[in-house]
């Protein structure tokens, strides 16, 4: 008996100690019995439970391509596929007879200038396709923060803020992309209106490439937030420019424009007095307001640098179920209304389009690609990639792995130096995983796959070419 206590406690010391596994460290000893249940996972669920293709929102097999991914390990699938390839939405990519014969290896950059059509220092080509997208300091811990802004550093893409302001943990050498939201964090008065004033003081010293004001999201389009006194530290209360331990309420829309002409000023207001890009996101409902929207730009010359366009299927934010379930449009649906209002005034070589909501890996990304985006943002896939295991406990401030919670005991399970390189090896293996799918495709860069080279399941057993799947 003796010895076994002695064994435990010598474990025990381990897991404290160690900083690759914060389960471990958030559970000594008993979380070993985590890693032991996922290295019989298949085995279990293959007699007793489920596929790996049943769990939600992420299946076993994509969060072990990310997990492997992150840990440079092999991510490799043997034994042929066991998804259902006539599920409706499956997408089938065509192979070129005489496919590319090249590195896929080499970083892939974007494959326009951000900005391009003003005429300011602030343009600038991203340098990387795959960026981490918006997720503030409040609904990531300070060490989950860190870690994905080192990871961002490590791998040459963008770390968008989320609309919680710039913190220090933002400050560890990633570039960002600053998210204005609702609640104007970090560019607000002592009232809580826009102030451009302190939207500048925010920017000194910041390693902010680009400005995103965000209409709304997939998680809860048409929503605002609210961020518990509790949670309201020091730290969080200086980033987004707010008392301490006071609830703070993001509205559910902006109080600087009304239409689309005042917030095509406010874009402009933004671009002037930064120098920046400047861009929106927003979740799709309908088609009317980007018609709008095109026509004004295209009467105006005026407007945002880049779109971002987040699918009803994105969800990073706690939502009540009826928005997180029936809310939005889905990616696939969404992004042809957008593109389809800009491409009819001439206007999408002017701009960058971005896409977000569980494109986190290469089939979907590439998808994304082909159907116009210019960049794709992840974030559930950037969490699993610094060790999220999909608790779904992010709304509750329990996350046992440190990364959604801002509990100090969790969030110092959590070591950013670790997990800043899986982030790194994340996006670096989903960007050779594109590269090499263009290449087998015939192509140099991901941003060349056509629709005509897509076929999709549509779930009757029938396919439909891509150029007719997704239309507007």
């Amino acid at each position: 008996m003796i010895i076994i206590v002695g064994l435990l406690v010598v474990i025990a010391i381990y897991d404290l100690t160690q900083r690759r596994h914060a389960i471990l460290r958030n559970y000594p000893v008993v979380g070993h019995l985590r890693f032991w249940l996922e290295s019989v996972g298949p085995e279990l669920r293959q007699y007793i439970v489920t596929d790996n293709d049943e769990e939600l929102p992420f299946s076993r097999d994509q969060r072990r391509w990310v997990y492997a991914s992150a840990k440079g390990e092999n991510s490799y699938f043997g034994f042929g596929t066991d998804n259902r390839l006539d599920v409706a939405g499956y997408p089938f990519f065509h192979h070129a007879p005489f496919p590319i014969d090249g590195d896929a290896d080499e970083p892939v950059s974007g494959a326009k200038v951000l900005g391009e059509r003003r005429d300011r220092p602030g343009q600038f080509t991203p340098a990387s396709i795959v960026n981490v997208s918006a997720m503030s300091f409040g609904s990531l811990s300070s060490a989950a923060i860190q870690a994905i802004n080192r990871g961002a550093a490590i791998a040459g893409c963008l770390h968008n803020t989320g609309e919680g302001g710039i913190s220090a943990h933002h400050r560890s050498g990633g570039d960002l992309v600053f998210q204005v939201g609702t609640g104007y964090f970090g560019a607000r008065d002592s009232h809580g209106a826009f102030s451009i004033d302190a939207l500048l003081e925010s920017l000194v010293d910041a390693p902010v490439k680009a400005i995103e004001i965000k209409l709304s999201q997939g998680a809860k389009p048409g929503l605002g937030g609210v961020l518990p006194a509790a949670k309201v530290s020091p730290e969080i209360a200086a980033a987004r420019g707010v008392p301490v331990g006071i609830t703070v309420h993001s509205p559910a829309r902006h109080s600087e424009f009304d239409d689309i002409a005042t917030l095509v000023d406010f874009v402009e207001r933004i671009a002037e007095a930064t120098g920046l890009p400047v861009g929106i996101k927003s979740a799709i409902g309908g088609g009317a307001f980007w018609t709008e929207l095109a026509e004004h730009m295209a009467d105006s010359g005026h407007g945002p640098d880049f779109i971002t366009v987040d699918g009803g299927e994105g969800g990073t934010g706690a939502a009540p179920l009826v928005f997180a379930d029936h809310v939005a449009l889905p990616f696939r649906q969404a992004f042809p209304v957008v593109r389809h209002a800009f491409d009819s005034h001439g206007l999408t070589e002017r701009l960058t389009f971005v896409g977000a909501g569980k494109l986190g890996f290469p089939a979907d990304a590439a998808v994304a690609l082909a159907m116009g985006a210019d960049l794709i943002n992840v974030a559930r896939e950037a969490m699993l990639s610094i060790g999220c295991i999909q608790a779904q406990k992010c709304h509750t401030g329990h996350c046992p792995t440190g990364v959604a919670t801002q509990n100090r005991r969790l969030v110092r399970g959590l070591d950013p130096t670790d997990k800043s390189v899986r982030l790194a090896k994340y996006v670096l293996a989903f960007q050779h995983d594109l590269r090499a799918l263009a290449h087998a495709m015939g192509h140099d860069h991901p941003s060349r796959i056509r629709l005509d080279q897509i076929t999709i399941a549509d779930g009757n057993g029938n396919f439909t070419p891509g150029p007719q799947a997704f239309t507007p």
